[in-house]
């Protein structure tokens, strides 16, 4: 199963979690990852993909404006893929659960199935998705693998 991570990073923490997607998700028996910056997207692989990740750097309080852009302008069709979300912050408090449910409800106008896992595997809990404070501390990088492990397998019993 494709799984497509796209992201925008100005600094390059969001590319760093996004990379810790990859390896949370490849943790999973013929799962396939693809890491792709916005200005950079393999169209064929993002068709192929059931699952797509979105990773945006937290600006006031919501994503990116480049990241908007790029959704709102693409035409690769998203309905009926599982859609995660995954935000970057300069620092605690600084709005990425505002930026998760912002892109989530981007994701939900495209047709996408949203999907975090939450609490249903215990701790930790990613209520809208991976948040990390720059490029993450160790706990926060672990917790970003377990969250794509989890979706990863999750998502492939779904769609077996």
């Amino acid at each position: 199963m494709k799984i497509a991570i796209i992201y925008h990073s100005e600094t390059g923490n969001t590319e760093k979690v996004a990379e810790l997607i990859a390896r949370g998700a490849k943790k999973v028996d013929a799962i396939d990852t693809k890491c792709m910056p916005i200005n950079n997207i393999d169209e064929e692989f993002v068709k192929e993909a059931k699952v797509v990740f979105f990773g945006t750097p937290t600006y006031v309080g919501t994503y990116s404006w480049q990241m908007k852009k790029w959704l709102d302008t693409c035409k690769i069709k998203l309905a009926g893929k599982v859609g995660c979300v995954f935000a970057t912050e300069n620092f605690v408090g600084g709005g990425a659960d505002n930026a998760e449910l912002a892109l989530i409800s981007e994701l939900l106008v495209k047709g996408m199935f949203a999907y975090s896992v939450g609490a249903s595997e215990g701790l930790p809990y990613t209520h809208f998705g991976a948040v990390s404070i720059k490029d993450g501390t160790l706990d926060q990088k672990d917790r970003v693998e377990i969250f794509a492990e989890r979706i990863a397998k999750n998502t492939k019993k779904l769609f077996q």
